[in-house]
């Protein structure tokens, strides 16, 4: 079993026994995709909601719309089923604030992500997210249980 370091920005997707593992979750969001029959699992960490708020930006894994898109996409090539994909997400803290335009960025953040995951057609079953506090999550591809740990709230598996 290995563990699979999603960084900021990033995804990735791995296969069971295997897990994947995101720090300091603030205003990003961490998406986590699995087909548990399939043992087939996938984590996206993003920044900001849609890519068409910075046109000139791009890194599509830096954006809600369209990482998770390629989250999925990805999951489907790697053997995934579309109907048995459900959804875990965290994080969308308001960690600094109204900052301007950015307004509640974790919040738009998290409601990027739930749009998204309607416009696929992915079930949310389970979230952690808002507050004012960062988060570690580890993804387990076998179960597909996300465990949410928090200096401040301590450790949850959802």
């Amino acid at each position: 079993m290995s563990k699979i370091t999603v960084g900021i920005s990033d995804l990735k997707l791995c296969r069971a026994p295997d897990e994947l593992v995101t720090y300091a979750l603030g205003s990003c969001v961490g998406v986590c995709l699995a087909d548990v029959s399939a043992g087939i699992a996938g984590m996206s960490h993003f920044m900001l909601p849609s890519s068409k708020e910075v046109p000139s930006d791009n890194n599509l894994l830096k954006f809600a719309d369209t990482a998770i898109r390629l989250l999925y996409d990805n999951m489907i090539s790697m053997g995934a089923d579309k109907g048995r994909i459900t959804a875990k997400i965290a994080g969308g803290a308001d960690m600094f604030g109204r900052i301007g335009s950015l307004g509640n960025i974790g919040m738009r953040n998290s409601a990027a992500a739930k749009d998204m995951l309607k416009k696929l057609g992915i079930p949310l079953i389970a979230e952690d997210i808002g507050s004012n506090y960062g988060r570690t999550v580890l993804f387990d591809a076998k179960t597909g249980s996300m465990t949410v740990s928090s200096g401040l709230k301590g450790t949850k598996v959802i």
